[in-house]
């Protein structure tokens, strides 16, 4: 007879598995909807690499990363200018909230308005370069547009 029950949550690594435990054995949920990059790395570390990074390309308007890293950090830069694009108080405090520099805050809300008044997206761009000598990894040139 082929009964299939839900199983247990088990810990492996950093996260929960949920699955369904057959007969044959145990096979695990797909990950629908969950786009966000791993990064190997727990996600306290992961949030603080993508704010680093985001601060960083802020502040400077380019940044060399691995290809994994600047897809991972466009979505969260995207939306710190369109925040400052909006420019209340409650999204200044929002950007506050996420940007590690007040500085770089203050510089994005009064460049952002009319920098990018006339676009509606794609605030950046990735491009390819070298791969990275020690372990080969594709490394990329994330740039403010």
């Amino acid at each position: 007879m082929n009964t299939a029950r839900p199983c247990e949550i088990s810990r492996r690594g950093a996260g929960a598995t949920f699955g369904v435990e057959t007969e044959q054995g145990k096979w695990t949920m797909m990950r629908h909807g969950n786009k966000n990059a791993k990064l190997n790395k727990p996600a306290d570390q992961r949030k603080a690499l993508i704010r680093g990074l985001t601060t960083e390309l802020l502040r400077h308007g380019t940044v060399t990363t691995t290809m994994a890293r600047a897809k991972a950090m466009r979505k969260p830069v995207e939306h710190m200018i369109q925040l400052a694009k909006d420019g209340d108080d409650y999204k200044r405090r929002m950007a506050e909230a996420f940007i590690y520099d007040k500085e770089v805050v203050e510089a994005l809300f009064e460049q952002a308005p009319k920098r990018y008044a006339d676009r509606n997206g794609g605030y950046t761009r990735i491009v390819r370069t070298l791969s990275r000598r020690g372990d080969n990894a594709e490394m990329g040139v994330i740039r403010l547009v």
